[in-house]
């Protein structure tokens, strides 16, 4: 498993920021294609960031409703 952890501790993020910024990239993925955890968390941040860019792209192609929680989910 890989951490974002410390690249954030060098540019002023606190840890808290980071865990709940990777909570909301576990939580948006496993809401749509329904992973589990670990296999969430075997990505690293650029893979996360470009799944959850191609679930954007598919809910906007598609239309989801806007009052949908995730549609459009930026991070």
């Amino acid at each position: 498993m890989t951490t974002d952890a410390a690249p954030a501790a060098a540019s002023g993020v606190t840890g808290s920021a980071v865990t709940d910024r990777l909570w909301e990239e576990i939580v948006y993925i496993a809401y749509y294609l329904h992973w589990s955890f670990d296999s969430i968390l075997e990505l690293d941040h650029l893979s996360r960031a470009r799944v959850i860019e191609e679930i954007g792209n598919i809910n906007t192609r598609l239309g989801a409703p806007q009052d949908d929680p995730m549609f459009g989910w930026e991070g």
